[in-house]
């Protein structure tokens, strides 16, 4: 009896509210985050890439490069070439995925700009056309929110000022953050598509994406090429 009392007694009446009111503002805070707070914790994406900022640019603050990819070349390709390694935080490639319908600019490093932007690639990956693993990640709520909607057998084209290359989705794939086994350097020439999954309380442990082989290398030759 003395239980059924302190249950229906009057304070208990007037915590039970307070706490539920509590509980329901601090859900709404927490899908309310700002964008900028979102790139914020969305930022170790590419937990490869150490680096932040460019060395040459350490004490005048980052220097973004917004070029023009381009984009149906009719000249003369070859499969061999020179990749051309890019500038910290420069505009220098485009994926581009009929299967998904998008084309996404792909910036080289990873800042909190330059996922705003696009998709960034980890410095320590390979540049694109070159031999190796590139590894390119972007935020699930805007540039990669589709990237689940990658089958094996899909195809996707990444586009430079040097050149196309043309990639076949492997196999599609989730790993935890801490697991780097999928992003690390590799003797094979793949492609590495990942982004967070969805977590509306903060950062997300879990990653997931796809692996793609390349398939098809066109250097740029002659007129209308940038080397």
């Amino acid at each position: 009896m003395k239980d059924k009392k302190t249950f229906g007694s009057p304070l208990m009446h007037i915590i039970t509210p307070i706490i539920i009111a509590a509980i329901c503002l601090g859900t709404i805070i927490a899908a309310s985050i700002k964008p900028y707070d979102k790139a914020k914790v969305y930022l170790h994406l590419a937990f490869m890439d150490d680096s932040k900022i460019d060395p040459a640019n350490k004490n005048t603050g980052m220097t973004i490069r917004d070029n023009k990819i381009i984009s149906g070349y009719s000249g003369e390709t070859s499969d061999e070439g020179e990749v051309v390694r890019p500038k910290y935080a420069e505009l220098y490639a485009e994926i581009t995925s009929k299967a998904l319908g998008i084309t996404v600019p792909v910036y080289w490093g990873s800042d909190v700009e330059l996922f705003e932007r696009g998709a960034c690639q980890a410095t320590s990956s390979a540049v694109i056309g070159d031999k190796g693993n590139t590894v390119i990640s972007a935020h699930v709520d805007t540039y990669f929110s589709d990237l689940g909607g990658l089958d094996v057998g899909d195809t996707v084209t990444l586009n430079t000022n040097y050149g196309e290359f043309t990639y076949t989705v492997r196999e599609k794939i989730e790993f935890k953050s801490k697991d780097k086994s999928y992003i690390v350097p590799k003797k094979e020439d793949l492609l590495t598509l990942y982004t967070c999954k969805k977590d509306v309380f903060g950062s997300s442990d879990k990653r997931f994406g796809v692996v793609c082989e390349l398939t098809e290398r066109k250097f740029y030759v002659g007129e209308g090429a940038e080397n």
